[in-house]
């Protein structure tokens, strides 16, 4: 299957919104918490930004922001991004955001909001290395229990995303991707060469935390994250849980100090990775909020 044979469309119908509900049923399981085709309609007709992308008329993904409002600025908050299991993996995801951005950038605005699971590595990548987002701030147990598939077993913890979508980097990565070069390669090789608030083990299948240093102060800390977080949530609740408690008060730590997650070094062999927070004086990024796709 060809990305190619995809075509991103803008959603205008109640009909188009019916379908949009059938892919979050297919992306987060018919117990997850799905949103209705009439708020998606309306929210759609009142200024957000909903585009689906299409196999002819088949719909196999979506990405849904809402306008809002922070601090006297226009913004939009990123809700839902999902493409159906057989098109995973082939760059829709990203074709969305950008296309996403597009239609924001005309519409006036500068700043793009959404949360993610911080131990989610694919996610992490994606958001922070791939489009040039920045982690802003952490918020805990946000959705509370929810019954999806991807969700059970720890509490519903977030990292809060600002997609500063006019700023030079950001444009920059949108530019690489057009070239034939796939991987982004936007950090000196020595910026990952940071100490670790996060000590690890491996036992058997896991890697375990071994410690955790939430005072750790240098300009700039990684913090390393397991791989195949989601398995661990369902086959080993505790070790998930010790990565919840660990890393929660790691980030929140190192964002009440001022740091910002600025990358994340994903390990393409093994799973997880690392992000990458830089202090105030050290980041080139806009500052982040205290405040919050999923």
């Amino acid at each position: 299957m060809s990305e190619a044979a995809i075509e991103l469309r803008d959603i205008t119908s109640l009909e188009a919104c019916r379908a949009v509900v059938a892919v979050q049923e297919s992306v987060w399981g018919r117990d997850g918490e799905t949103v209705p085709a009439s708020v998606l309609f309306v929210s759609m007709k009142r200024g957000g930004i909903l585009i689906g992308a299409y196999r002819g008329d088949e719909l196999v993904g979506f990405v849904w922001s809402l306008r809002g409002v922070r601090d006297g600025l226009a913004t939009h908050w990123s809700h839902m991004l999902g493409v159906t299991p057989a098109w995973r993996h082939q760059g829709l995801a990203e074709r969305l955001k950008w296309a996403q951005r597009a239609r924001a950038l005309v519409a006036g605005v500068d700043l793009i909001e959404w949360t993610f699971d911080p131990l989610q590595a694919p996610n992490a990548h994606f958001n922070l290395h791939v489009l040039g987002a920045v982690g802003a701030g952490y918020a805990e147990n946000v959705y509370g229990a929810l019954a999806g598939p991807l969700h059970r077993g720890t509490p519903t913890d977030r990292l809060m995303v600002e997609w500063w979508i006019g700023e030079p980097h950001v444009a920059g990565r949108l530019s690489r991707r057009k070239t034939a070069d796939a991987r982004l390669t936007v950090r000196a090789p020595g910026v990952f060469d940071a100490p670790d608030a996060m000590q690890t083990t491996v036992r058997g299948a896991w890697m375990h935390v071994a410690a955790a240093h939430a005072d750790l102060a240098a300009p700039r800390i990684r913090v390393s994250i397991p791989p195949m977080f989601s398995e661990m949530q369902r086959e080993e609740t505790e070790i998930a849980l010790a990565w919840r408690h660990a890393t929660r008060n790691v980030m929140t730590s190192l964002f009440a100090r001022g740091y910002r997650a600025v990358d994340f070094q994903i390990n393409r062999e093994a799973g997880g990775g690392a992000y990458l927070f830089e202090s105030k004086g050290q980041t080139g990024v806009r500052p982040g909020s205290d405040g919050g796709q999923t």
